[in-house]
């Protein structure tokens, strides 16, 4: 990770920049102070004799978001050690990501606490150095259905009960718990989606075999995200073995149907076949739909056997190098790639559009998490926070608050 520094003000140039509804050609950046100050073709921008960096032609698309993440190069979120928390989040800032929301697994509640411990203390490290933001923490179990664990550990599942919830949401108040996922279905589940929002922390669903009539309530109680379509959420099938006849609908049939619930896909070519990605963005549109790496320890680790979640209690999976795999080698674990491989899979691959890709990485996540206003795009009165990408849309070079760390 790179700490060189870098004048307060600067431009970069011989760009492509990636706005979130086009490209411009022969685009230049100025950067004063941490904020973008100008962006637009060269040659509409004031002259500068200043420091500049030539991008040689690479694209310069805001730093992506990553709302759903458990970890990187070797480490885990849930590790409860400051160097797993420096690690991962450094594995995915050289993909480009330079706002991330570290996402718990379900475990014990000692290590949760200490999972939430460790978000206050990086939320606070950006502005003294050059490194990726921490927005906050992602409750992320133990919540969840037993039958929807995926290849979380089903012992530590368990439903919501207010003598534990409490001490996590006590890191709600200065914002280090940004958002929380509980299966609707879980006794106890309306009672935390009240106690959670009224901290303001951000409800998801996930992990769950909930009914349409399920889903409603949760949304009456303030739910607005579920977590990866398609993945570890119900549908019509799995509601009818839960209850039998009459077909009604479940997770997933309410988010296609909602006009407000917002939801995330990974695209790392293992979860989703292309036309489900595709399908997502036609149902629900660009602001609606964001990409999320829900990456575990293994990326840019080799083939093997990895813990995932903590070291101390997590659950064996698989890594073939391109998807995490539950120990029978068959059934699919979490992702194992970074965002930079998620935005370019949308758009080789799914044949989305250069922008609308970068913008399900970036400006997407921004609004739901509700950090736009600074973040996700390439605009005046932003940070800048940068990643520069080559013709194969890998990430070449990136800044946080304009100064280079990868």
């Amino acid at each position: 990770m790179r700490t060189d520094s870098q004048p307060a003000e600067w431009r970069l140039i011989n760009t492509t920049l990636v706005l979130p509804d086009r490209l411009v050609e022969g685009g230049a950046l100025h950067v004063r102070d941490g904020w973008i100050d100008a962006v637009g073709r060269s040659g509409d921008l004031l002259g500068f004799d200043g420091a500049v960096v030539d991008a040689k032609g690479a694209f310069a698309a805001p730093g992506f978001i990553d709302m759903h993440v458990h970890g990187g190069g070797g480490a885990d979120f849930m590790d409860g050690f400051p160097g797993s928390f420096a690690t991962a989040i450094g594995a995915h800032l050289r993909h480009g990501t330079t706002s991330i929301v570290p996402t718990s697994t379900v475990a014990r509640h000692e290590q949760t606490l200490r999972f939430l411990e460790l978000c206050h203390a990086y939320r606070n490290i950006a502005p003294a150095f050059p490194f990726a933001r921490v927005l906050g923490a992602h409750l992320y179990g133990p919540y969840f259905a037993e039958d929807k664990v995926g290849c979380h550990s089903r012992e530590e599942a368990r439903p919501p009960t207010p003598a534990e919830y409490e001490q996590y949401l006590a890191f709600a108040g200065d914002g280090t718990l940004l958002t929380a996922t509980c299966a609707p279905e879980l006794s106890g589940a309306a009672d935390f989606y009240r106690a959670a929002r009224e901290r303001g922390v951000r409800l998801n669903a996930g992990h769950s075999n909930a009914t349409w009539d399920e889903m409603a309530a949760a949304h009456e109680l303030g739910v607005r995200h579920v977590d990866h379509l398609f993945c570890a959420m119900s549908n019509y099938v799995s509601v009818r073995s839960r209850f039998g006849p009459p077909m009604r609908g479940g997770m997933m049939e309410y988010v296609l149907a909602s006009d407000d619930v917002t939801t995330e896909v990974i695209a790392d070519g293992r979860h989703l076949a292309p036309e489900l990605l595709r399908f997502a963005l036609k149902m629900l549109g660009v602001e609606r739909v964001a990409l999320v790496t829900d990456c575990m320890r293994a990326l840019d680790e080799p083939p093997g056997t990895y813990t995932f979640g903590a070291l101390d209690g997590g659950e064996p999976i698989l890594s073939d190098g391109e998807v995490g795999l539950m120990p029978d080698g068959k059934s699919l674990a979490s992702s194992v790639r970074g965002m930079d491989f998620m935005v370019r899979h949308m758009h080789k691959v799914a044949g989305v559009d250069l922008p609308t890709a970068v913008r399900m990485a970036s400006l997407t996540p921004a609004r739901i998490l509700g950090v736009d206003a600074e973040l996700g795009s390439l605009e005046v009165g932003k940070r800048a926070d940068l990643v520069l990408l080559g013709s194969d849309l890998g990430a070449r070079s990136v800044w946080v608050g304009g100064m280079p760390v990868s």
